[in-house]
């Protein structure tokens, strides 16, 4: 059972996986996922271990929270979903890549990335603010303090929780 809560079995199946990927949207934001060929896309770039060892966790069907960091307000804004697993990131290889790292080869890759695919996109998005009121995520790692990771486990409960408040209209 991995941080998140979340099990797979032998066979590969598994019960659903939740994810928080946080993005500036003034790099890319959920709006240029909607309009990238077939609202699909690598995630690539991550140079945190954790973060990447998360993606490696990772398993088609697994549900993401996308979440706009650095942005006013900061706020989760929509679902996607990875549609391949980790592989590696070949913006590691390339040194005119502002994601280069000379230490990963393609033979011995020292980063991953997964492709995601848009599911939706939130008519009203979840702040920050918002989340940190909300007593029934109060242990999400979004929260936590010091918690910068760019890509983390939700756990389920949280997610059920979130797409409820999601499903609110405003009054």
């Amino acid at each position: 059972m991995g941080r998140g809560g979340h099990k797979r079995t032998k066979r590969g199946t598994a019960k659903a996986n939740y994810w928080l990927m946080k993005s500036e949207p003034s790099a890319f934001s959920i709006q240029d996922l909607q309009r990238a060929p077939r609202q699909t896309t690598c995630w690539d770039g991550v140079r945190n271990y954790q973060a990447r060892n998360f993606m490696r966790a990772m398993a088609v069907g697994d549900q993401i929270f996308f979440y706009h960091s650095n942005a006013e307000p900061p706020a989760i804004v929509g679902i996607a979903e990875v549609v391949r697993e980790a592989y590696p990131d070949r913006t590691a290889f390339d040194p005119r890549d502002s994601h280069y790292d000379s230490k990963s080869t393609p033979e011995k890759p020292l980063w991953d990335m997964v492709d995601i695919r848009l599911v939706r996109i939130f008519d009203i998005p979840i702040t920050l603010t918002q989340l940190r009121q909300d007593a029934h995520v109060k242990h999400m790692e979004l929260l936590r303090k010091g918690s910068r990771l760019s890509v983390q486990p939700v756990r389920p409960e949280e997610w059920r929780h979130i797409l409820t408040v999601a499903a609110k209209k405003p009054h």
